[in-house]
């Protein structure tokens, strides 16, 4: 029997409704910049509608972002009666992930980390192996990172979380050595190469669509995918760290013209700067076996594939077209898989993906105000 395809939308999330918030709020988040005067502090505008916010503080470039986990800690309850872990360690890394992998992005060190633990009240924090795999997955994290865990805040709040859940958030601040070093896109040109990071998995962008297929799953996230896995645990990867990569790209004297997290919007976000560019791909990277899966159990075309999930790349550079070699043997040295995968071509703003045919244009992505 034909399986009626199960979209995002259909799992909960709309970002036709979500996306204008986001704008609206832009709009309102910039007509604030002008408080900064009073403080010597001044904005560096280009920051606006990227993925991290950057300041430019007596000479010093500051770069800060706040992101949440998402549903993920969901699966992980699902879980932990299949596979007897608890998988905070996990969800420690993604938490983190999503926004050290956000602060890199216009080229900035993260420093500090602090964490937001929003549980449905004090019972939650009683399981004391639960607590001590978040406290731990948080700290190696951070370690790997190499950032200083700052602080944060567990409030318990009865009536705003559900009972026996738990909202996971961060907040990272980092720093941008020289003005030399931001990367927020006013180099990024025809003939730049696009290299693409390999993801682990679903990282954690999408997994309200994962959870919604459980329902169409006999086994549940007990189901078997093929690399041999239950589908549960194959969700709970952690997500990739990307900042050693980064920072040995700074290192190696590289700096990306632009980068992109993929998360939200798959890839669709590669067109996230405001230029009027095309982004044409003639690689894709391997498809991890649960995004397959996914794809395949909710019945999604490659369109609502590629344009809601990562499937496979995890994040995406932008550079000059002789360092991309470069750039694939460093990440590869980091332990992350890359592909010279495009190229950045003039022409209206699109990511052109040939070995699928498919196109995602500009009206197909709404971010920035």
């Amino acid at each position: 029997m034909t399986q009626t395809p199960l979209d995002y939308t259909a799992a909960g999330v709309d970002y036709s409704k979500i996306d204008p918030l986001k704008i609206l709020a832009q709009k309102a988040a910039a007509a604030t910049a002008g408080n900064l005067h009073a403080r010597g502090v001044s904005e560096i505008p280009a920051s606006r509608g990227e993925s991290a916010y950057v300041m430019d503080v007596g000479g010093v470039l500051i770069a800060s972002i706040t992101e949440c986990l998402g549903t993920k800690a969901l699966v992980a309850d699902a879980v932990r009666p299949i596979s007897g872990k608890t998988h905070y360690d996990s969800i420690a890394q993604d938490t983190i992930a999503m926004a050290v992998n956000d602060l890199i992005t216009v080229g900035a060190t993260p420093l500090s980390i602090h964490a937001y633990w929003s549980a449905g009240g004090s019972e939650w924090f009683a399981d004391e192996t639960r607590m001590t795999d978040l406290v731990t997955g948080w700290q190696r994290a951070c370690d790997v990172c190499h950032v200083s865990w700052g602080g944060g805040e567990t409030p318990a709040l009865a009536g705003v979380v559900e009972a026996g859940r738990i909202d996971l958030a961060a907040s990272s601040v980092g720093i941008i050595p020289s003005r030399d070093r931001l990367t927020l896109g006013d180099k990024l040109g025809v003939g730049d190469a696009i290299v693409l990071l390999a993801s682990s998995g679903i990282h954690a962008n999408g997994v309200s669509l994962a959870r919604k297929l459980v329902e169409r799953l006999p086994e549940g996230y007990a189901t078997k995918i093929a690399d041999g896995r239950s589908y549960g645990e194959a969700l709970l990867d952690p997500t990739t760290l990307y900042v050693p990569v980064t920072e040995a790209l700074f290192a190696a004297g590289i700096v990306p013209h632009y980068s992109a997290n993929v998360t939200g919007h798959g890839w669709r976000k590669i067109m996230r700067h405001a230029k009027e560019l095309t982004y044409r791909f003639h690689t894709l990277p391997d498809v991890p076996p649960v995004l397959s899966f996914i794809q395949q159990h909710a019945a999604i075309d490659d369109r609502e594939a590629y344009g809601s999930l990562n499937m496979g790349a995890g994040f995406a550079f932008f550079v000059a077209a002789e360092q991309a070699d470069e750039v694939v043997r460093i990440a590869h040295e980091q332990g992350v898989a890359a592909w010279n995968a495009g190229v950045v071509e003039s022409g209206p703003k699109q990511v052109v993906i040939e070995p699928l045919q498919l196109t995602f244009a500009a009206d197909e992505l709404h971010l920035r105000a």
